[in-house]
């Protein structure tokens, strides 16, 4: 929170919520008919603490969940893995889940707050197409603003 990493509610990050409002973006501009309430979230940590009031209740009862995620860090690491929040869209519908990645991939390199879309399709399926950049931020988050704002200017 204090590299600016998370959303002001980091609710948002530990439930999926926000890499699940991302997804339904892309699903949609792919041309899947998808609802948010169709994508299916595992939570990084246990549903309850979505209930908490407040970001400070989170963040007090959030060291509860430490031994159980320091767990799974070593066991991915045991493999020769990363743990990553990921989404996977297909025509199908779309998870989003924490998953073991190889750290040697485009996902399983991945640092910081950057966000990465890998598009694996039939053309790009030995060597997917990747796209990496900022997943927010305040400069990309006015961009992206500013070009709403534009593209609405244009149309009126």
């Amino acid at each position: 929170m204090r590299l600016g990493y998370t959303e002001p509610d980091p609710r948002d990050d530990l439930s999926g919520m926000d890499v699940a409002r991302k997804s339904l973006i892309i699903a949609r501009e792919l041309g899947f008919p998808l609802e948010l309430a169709q994508i299916r979230l595992e939570p990084m940590i246990p549903r309850r603490f979505f209930k908490l009031a407040s970001v400070e209740s989170l963040l007090d009862r959030l060291p509860s969940c430490d031994a159980e995620m320091k767990r799974r860090v070593a066991s991915a690491r045991a493999q020769g893995k990363v743990l990553r929040f990921v989404a996977n869209i297909s025509r199908e519908g779309c998870v989003v889940e924490m998953q073991r990645i190889g750290r040697e991939t485009p996902v399983g390199r991945l640092a910081g707050p950057d966000n990465i879309l890998v598009f694996q399709t039939q053309r790009y399926f030995e060597n997917p197409l990747v796209i990496q950049g900022p997943g927010a931020g305040a400069g990309v988050t006015a961009a992206g603003v500013l070009s709403d704002i534009l593209k609405i200017a244009k149309s009126i």
